[in-house]
Parts: structure tokens; C-alpha cells; sequence
């Protein structure tokens, strides 16, 4: 029961978050653009994310005629389950879910992800949406081999795959400070995983109109805009556990995790869109061969130690 309510705690802060993390993207790029973004429902526009919800899921659903119905439909679902259910990793010291093999279940469900994109593309029945879908798994396929490379490499380092060992390796020294060209490198890839800009080629707007969801409204419309944005704050509490401390008993973690999710609103109101040949060139002639050399470097540093301690 203690399990069950916790994890329900979670997904439940997890959906408010994602709520004002939208206001907080549209007032950041109103700013960027020197507007003031949305303030007219209730005091300086707080209830607004509530307000566009209320209006998406109220709205009447249209089924094209010539979509496949089930897949259609079962997509949007599928893509707001595996954002809220990679949150089982986070490493509550009471929360008895919280195990062992977190960073190998982190890596399973942002690898299903991509399904979730290509399933919808392709059940769309339009070419717009089908290219976008074929863009969003080369992509997600590239950079997930280098996110994976660097996790190797803190695994050799912390020698396990529970979350809760950064903790406790980094009381003293940010694993930041150490391999800082890693945590520029894994950032990267995390903007290129959750399709954000300068990377958001699957929905590119001005090529593609919208890209892989573009037959989606109403209801499929807000199920794929929040598991976008609750994997993006994932993403920011993964950044923040693995480079930046984990302490999540401590408010300053927190700070720390906003920070990092704020970076990726940033980007999207600085950065133009990515040429597709510069992205596959930077995951495979640049991320791939960083990420080996730091993991045969861990991998010798593990062996040494273990030399020397024995």
C-alpha cells in the first residue's frame, strides 16, 4: 500500500509539474521574444495550463477515415504510461520500488518511447505524419546509443545501477566537475531523445506541419504534449542525479532539476533547427567516439583500483 500511494504521489506531482512547466515554457519564450506571454486567465496567467487542458479534453475528437483505429487511438495512451512509469526510478529511500536495476529500466522505457512516435505516425495515414515518425527513430535510435555509452561509463564508476549509488558518490564532488565534456554531451542527447528543439525534426512545423501527430486533436493531442514535457522533466531529474548530486531529501536538488529543465526551454528559444545530416554526423563521428573513450577510460580506472585493492 505504502508502494502504491507513493508511486501515486509521484505521478500526481509528475502531472502538476508538467502543467506549469508549459505556462513556465510559454512565458520564457514570451520574454525571449520580448512579449509577455499568457496572462489573462486569473492572476498573471497561472490558471492557464488548467484553462487549455479543460478546452483539449473537452473537445470533440476527430477519427479520420482512413486512420487505423485501435493503434490510432491507443498511441497517446501509450506514450503518457511510459512517461509516467520510467518516475519508478526515482530513488525514494522508503519507496520500496526504488531498486536496483534503475538505470537499465530508465534505458527500457525511453527506448519503447520511440514506438509510441512511429505507431502514431504511421497509424496517422499521412505521408507528413509517417516521415515524421521514420525521422523520430533514426534519431531516437542514434542518440540512444551514445546516452547508453555514457551510462556505461558511470556504471564502471559507481560499480551498480541504482540510482541511490550517485548519492552517496557524490557527498563530496559533483560528477560534473570530473567529465564535464560528458555532461555537455549527454544534455545533447537528451534534447535530440525528447525531439526538442534544435532536434525536433519529427515535428518539424515549417517542412512537415506538425509532423508525426499532426491527425491528432483534443484528448491524443494533450496525452502526447504531456508525455513529451513529463519526459523532459525526467530528463532534467536524470541530468541532475547523475552530474549534479542527488540528494532528494534536499530542496536544492529540486532547484537543480529545474534548472536543467529550464535549459531545454532555452535552446528552443535561441537555437534554429539542426540540419538532418549534422544530426546524425554529431551523434555517430562525434557523441559515439567521446562516449567510447570515456568508458575504455573507466573501464581501465575500474580495473587498476581493483588491481591496486587487491
Amino acid at each position: 500500500m505504502l508502494t502504491f500511494i507513493s508511486y501515486l504521489l509521484i505521478v500526481v506531482c509528475v502531472l502538476v509539474s508538467v502543467a506549469f512547466f508549459t505556462l513556465l515554457e510559454r512565458k520564457v519564450l514570451g520574454y525571449i521574444q520580448i512579449r509577455k506571454g499568457p496572462n489573462k486567465v486569473g492572476y498573471v496567467g497561472l490558471p492557464q495550463p488548467f484553462a487549455d487542458a479543460i478546452k483539449l479534453f473537452t473537445k470533440e475528437c476527430s477519427s479520420p477515415s482512413m486512420t487505423n483505429y485501435y493503434p490510432y487511438y491507443f498511441c497517446p495512451i501509450f506514450a503518457i504510461f511510459i512517461s509516467l512509469i520510467t518516475w519508478l526510478v526515482f530513488p525514494f529511500s522508503s519507496y520500496s520500488l526504488e531498486f536496483n536495476l534503475g538505470l537499465v529500466f530508465f534505458l527500457c522505457c525511453s527506448s519503447l518511447s520511440v514506438y509510441t512516435v512511429l505507431g502514431a505516425g504511421w497509424a496517422s495515414n499521412s505521408k507528413y505524419a509517417l516521415l515524421g515518425g521514420l525521422r523520430a527513430v533514426a534519431q531516437t535510435i542514434s542518440y540512444e546509443v551514445s546516452l547508453a555509452l555514457i551510462l556505461l561509463s558511470f556504471i564502471f564508476l559507481v560499480e551498480g545501477y541504482g540510482l541511490y549509488l550517485f548519492c552517496e558518490n557524490q557527498s563530496l564532488l559533483w560528477f560534473f566537475w570530473v567529465v564535464a565534456p560528458l555532461g555537455l554531451a549527454w544534455f545533447a542527447s537528451c534534447l535530440a531523445e525528447t525531439n526538442r528543439t534544435p532536434f525536433d525534426f519529427a515535428e518539424g512545423e515549417s517542412e512537415l506541419v506538425s509532423g508525426f501527430n499532426i491527425e491528432y486533436g483534443g484528448g491524443g493531442f494533450a496525452l502526447i504534449f504531456m508525455a513529451e514535457y513529463a519526459m523532459i522533466i525526467f530528463m532534467g531529474f536524470i541530468f541532475a542525479v547523475l552530474f549534479l548530486g542527488a540528494d532528494v531529501y534536499s530542496l536544492m536538488f529540486y532547484f537543480k532539476m529545474i534548472l536543467i529543465s529550464y535549459f531545454f526551454l532555452w535552446v528552443r528559444g535561441t537555437l534554429p533547427r539542426f540540419r538532418y545530416d549534422k544530426l546524425m554526423y554529431l551523434a555517430w563521428k562525434m557523441y559515439l567516439p567521446m562516449a567510447l573513450n570515456y568508458l575504455f577510460f573507466f573501464m581501465g580506472l575500474s580495473v587498476l583500483i581493483w588491481a591496486l585493492l587487491l
